[in-house]
């Protein structure tokens, strides 16, 4: 099903700097502030490359900053077509985690052919900016996120570590290790794509690069670029579905703009359908996790006036108003939030949700409370995070859940591997 190769990566020479200078987050993570201290910092960070701010046109700027850098030996493919071992060494609530997965050139496949699966909606505005940066640059600056399944007999993918050539070791500036391995033994190399051969691939974060990658190739055929031509693959690490180190956290929502928001009729009116406990609002936390451990489908309401759990009955509701989905994604608690209280309840319909006019996210717990507190937003619901096996579950399905459902943490680094489009 899927086919992955090998490639020549794009990669930062000492001549740019130290590395961990030259890396930063994912650029739809980072605020302008946090963008300009980058290049305080190194004026080479990838950044420059991946967020362009420069001059009247942005994605022309980055093209020519790319050259140079290529031109000046800042930047450099690597020698031999290689896969790239990346391991990151993270710490959540106190527990060390450590997540490692392949970093591979992935044929690009539409999703309806079913080889590479969506898992969430996307935002139009989002694509039209990275098609617009892809036209100018020719290059993949940062890996799309996927999930794949092993059998029975699972691949220990960090046993390529003893004999791959290690490249970069950092610490970025939240304190997460880094490293990255460039596996060039070529029955390596096959036994990798052989692997992957049978695989389906679940997008976990990057839909809208994916997505973009798509009508990029798309473009450059039109334009006369043949198939097999670079364009026709994507830079994508892959992570097997079961590894320990796989942590998604939820994310929040945030009502806002409500000609009327009057808390206690809405819980009110909730109380049919789920169980509506008060709690104090520093119990948030400990009472999801109790319901998550429980299989229970459960959210934390805030208001000004109100704080409560709501624990939902059954889900006979969901499956009347969507007898089209499947049990996977009836079952999702964020399906079973917009549906039942945003949809029913709120009258947010999905173009609302979509053009968040009354709708925004927060995967902070804290921030979602001080939102309603400082009077941004006038409701907070508190979600507990997808599970693994159900983002798996509806992308098999054929189906996508709500913008903004899961929050894979951490989020992979940008810089330490880029693909040229040009030359593979």
């Amino acid at each position: 099903m899927a086919i992955v190769k090998p490639f020549r990566a794009l990669q930062f020479t000492p001549a740019a700097g130290d590395i961990e200078a030259l890396t930063c987050p994912p650029y739809d993570i980072i605020s302008e502030e946090q963008r300009t201290a980058y290049l305080r910092c190194n004026p080479h960070n990838v950044i420059r490359l991946e967020l362009p701010r420069e001059g009247e046109n942005p994605y022309a700027v980055a093209a020519e900053t790319l050259a140079a850098w290529q031109a000046e030996g800042k930047l450099k493919q690597y020698d031999v077509p290689a896969f790239y071992l990346y391991a990151i060494d993270f710490t959540v609530e106190g527990k060390d985690y450590n997540i490692a997965g392949i970093v591979g050139a992935v044929q690009l496949s539409p999703f309806s052919e079913g080889v590479v699966l969506p898992h969430e909606y996307t935002l139009s505005k989002a694509k039209a900016d990275r098609f617009e940066l892809m036209k100018a640059t020719a290059c993949n600056f940062s890996n799309i996120y996927s999930l794949y399944q092993d059998g029975d007999d699972k691949l220990d993918v960090m046993t390529f570590a003893d004999t791959a050539t290690a490249v970069f070791d950092m610490v970025d500036e939240a304190g997460l290790r880094h490293r990255l391995w460039a596996i060039e033994n070529e029955a390596d190399c096959d036994r990798l794509t052989a692997h992957f051969a049978d695989k389906k691939l679940y997008i976990a974060d990057g839909h809208h690069r994916y997505e973009t990658a798509i009508h990029y190739r798309d473009w450059r055929r039109e334009n006369g670029t043949p198939v097999g031509a670079p364009s026709d693959s994507v830079m994508m690490m892959l992570v097997e579905m079961s590894h320990p180190g796989l942590v998604v956290f939820p994310t929040h929502r945030l009502v806002r703009n409500l000609p009327q928001a009057d808390a206690a009729a809405l819980l009110k009116a909730c109380e049919g359908q789920f169980a509506v406990e008060t709690v104090a609002p520093a119990d948030f936390k400990k009472e999801l996790d109790a319901a998550y451990a429980a299989g229970e489908t459960a959210f934390g309401f805030y208001a000004k006036d109100a704080a409560a759990l709501l624990t939902l009955k059954d889900d006979s509701a969901v499956k009347a108003l969507l007898p089209d989905l499947s049990a996977a994604s009836q079952e999702l608690d964020v399906t079973v939030l917009h549906t039942l209280i945003l949809e029913q309840q709120l009258k947010i319909d999905k173009e609302d949700m979509a053009a968040q006019r009354s709708l925004t996210y927060t995967r902070d717990m804290a921030e979602a409370l001080s939102s309603v507190d400082n009077g941004d937003s006038q409701y907070a619901f508190l979600l507990n995070p997808t599970r693994v096996s159900e983002i798996g579950a509806v992308a098999s399905a054929g189906e996508k859940m709500p913008q903004k459902s899961t929050y894979f943490y951490p989020k992979l680094i940008t810089g330490l591997t880029m693909r040229w489009l040009e030359q593979e």
